[in-house]
C-alpha cells in the first residue's frame, strides 16, 4: 500500500477493476470514414485535455487500432510521465499505445482518470516502465498497479470537489494572466508618459535642455540639426527640446576583428546575442575572445566601449540596450552591435529608458525595413528623433520609473 486510506476504502489491483490490456481491435477497413481517430498527440500532457478531434476522412490511417466506447478511460501506456489520460465522450478508435479501460460501473470514469494521473500512480509506473527511448508500462505491471478505491458515492463527491477546485484554479490562472498583461501595459504607459514629459513635474530652475544641447554642439565643434528642422511628433514641456539621437551621442561601430583574430580565451568578444543577454541580466555563455594585447590596442585607438556608453543590438532582435559599467572589460562585433558613445555626460539611464519606449522602438523597426534581417545602421540611428529634457529632470524621470517598475515587479513575482 503506497499510503493509508480511510477505513471504508480499499486498496485493489487495477486489473481487478477492469480488463486491463484486453481490447477489441479494428483494421483500417473496419473503420468508417466519419469515425473518431485518436492519437497520442491529440491529448494534452499533464491535463488530459483533448486538443483536437480528428476523423478518418481527415487523416490517413493504415494501422490496427483499439476500439473504445463512450465512458471508457483512455490510458496512455507509452511514456506515462506525460500523463495523458482521457475519458471518452464518444465512441471511436485509438492507437494501440492507448488502452481503453472499462470499469463496468464499479468506478466513476472521471475518478479513475484522476487516480491514473495522480503522483503516486506516476511514481509506480516510473519504476515499472521498460525501454529507454520510448518507455512503456507492461500489461502485467498495469494489472498489478495499486488503485485506491472509495465507495461509489464518495467517488462522485470527490470528482465534484476536484472539478470545483480546478475551475477555481483556472479562474485564478486567467486572472493572473490578465494581471501580467496589465503590468506589461502599465510599464509601456509609464515609458510613454516619460517620453512626453508627463511622468514627473517640471522645475523652472532646471537648466534648459536647449542650453545643454548647445554645449554638446560646441564640444563636438559642429552645429547639429535641432528640432526646428523637422516635424514635432507631439508637444513637450517648456525646457525640453526636440533633437536627433546623433545630436547628443556619438554613434560608433567597432574596428572589425577578423575571424583569424578570434581566440578561445582572453578578453570577451560580444556579438548582438551577448549584448541582448546582458540587457536582460542573463548569464552570458560567451565563446569568442580576443587577446589582451589586441584589446588594449583597440582601446587606445578607439576608446570604446567605456563606462556609461550604451551598447545596442543592431541586427535581428534590434534595440536591446546595455549600459557599460566601470568594471566591464570586453570588445564588441562591428555592425551587429553599435556603441552610443556618451562623451557629453548625458544621463545614460534616461537614454536607455527612452530607447525602450514604443516611440523609439517603432522608429528603429520602421527604419530597419527593406533588408533581409532587421538592422540598425549608424546613419539610421543618427536620425532617430528624440525628446530631450533638462539633465536634472532626466534623473527624476529615471528614479520615478525605477520606483514604479520595482513595485510592478514585486506584484509580478508574487503571482
Amino acid at each position: 500500500m503506497p499510503f493509508e486510506v480511510p477505513e471504508n476504502w480499499e486498496w485493489v489491483k487495477l486489473g481487478y477493476l477492469c480488463d486491463y490490456g484486453k481490447n477489441e481491435k479494428a483494421s483500417p477497413s473496419q473503420v468508417n470514414e466519419n469515425a473518431w481517430i485518436l492519437d497520442l498527440e491529440d491529448i494534452e500532457k499533464d491535463t488530459g485535455k483533448l486538443l483536437k478531434r480528428v476523423h478518418k476522412n481527415e487523416k490517413e490511417t493504415k494501422s490496427i487500432r483499439n476500439t473504445f466506447k463512450k465512458g471508457d478511460v483512455l490510458y496512455s501506456k507509452l511514456r506515462t510521465y506525460l500523463n495523458k489520460v482521457l475519458v471518452a465522450d464518444f465512441e471511436g478508435y485509438c492507437t494501440t499505445e492507448i488502452l481503453p479501460l472499462d470499469f463496468n460501473g464499479f468506478v466513476v470514469p472521471e475518478f479513475a482518470r484522476h487516480v491514473l494521473m495522480s503522483n503516486y500512480f506516476l511514481e509506480y509506473t516510473a519504476k515499472c516502465c521498460y525501454g529507454v527511448k520510448m518507455p512503456r508500462l507492461g500489461t502485467n505491471d498495469g494489472r498489478n498497479a495499486p488503485f485506491s478505491l472509495p465507495p461509489l458515492a464518495e467517488q462522485h463527491h470527490i470528482v465534484s470537489e476536484i472539478e470545483r477546485y480546478f475551475a477555481l484554479i483556472d479562474e485564478i490562472e486567467a486572472n493572473k494572466s490578465d494581471l501580467q498583461t496589465a503590468i506589461t501595459q502599465t510599464k509601456s504607459k509609464v515609458l510613454d508618459l516619460a517620453v512626453r514629459g508627463k511622468l514627473v513635474p517640471q522645475d523652472p530652475n532646471d537648466e534648459s535642455a536647449s542650453v545643454v544641447l548647445e554645449r554638446i554642439s560646441k564640444e563636438q565643434k559642429a552645429q547639429k540639426t535641432t528640432a526646428d528642422k523637422f516635424h514635432y511628433p507631439f508637444e513637450v514641456p517648456d525646457g525640453w527640446v526636440w533633437c536627433k539621437l546623433g545630436d547628443i551621442l556619438d554613434i560608433k561601430s567597432s574596428k572589425r576583428v577578423h575571424k583569424s583574430e578570434w581566440k578561445k580565451s582572453g578578453i570577451p568578444f560580444y556579438r548582438a546575442r551577448e549584448i541582448i543577454k546582458l540587457a536582460q541580466n542573463d548569464f552570458v555563455d560567451n565563446d569568442l575572445f580576443i587577446s589582451e594585447e589586441h584589446y588594449l590596442d583597440l582601446k587606445d585607438k578607439y576608446g570604446v566601449p567605456k563606462e556609461n556608453d550604451i551598447l545596442i543590438s543592431a541586427v535581428g532582435s534590434i534595440g536591446k540596450t546595455y549600459i557599460v559599467k566601470k568594471t566591464d572589460k570586453f570588445y564588441y562585433k562591428d555592425a551587429s552591435v553599435l556603441c552610443l558613445s556618451n562623451s557629453h555626460s548625458v544621463n545614460s539611464s534616461f537614454i536607455e529608458v527612452i530607447l525602450a519606449t514604443d516611440f523609439l522602438q517603432s522608429q528603429m523597426y520602421k527604419n530597419s525595413k527593406g533588408t533581409t534581417v532587421d538592422t540598425i545602421t549608424i546613419e539610421k540611428a543618427n536620425q532617430y528623433i528624440f525628446p530631450f529634457p533638462p539633465l536634472a529632470e532626466q534623473q527624476r524621470i529615471v528614479t520615478k520609473i525605477e520606483d514604479i517598475f520595482n513595485l510592478l515587479d514585486k506584484i509580478q513575482e508574487s503571482l
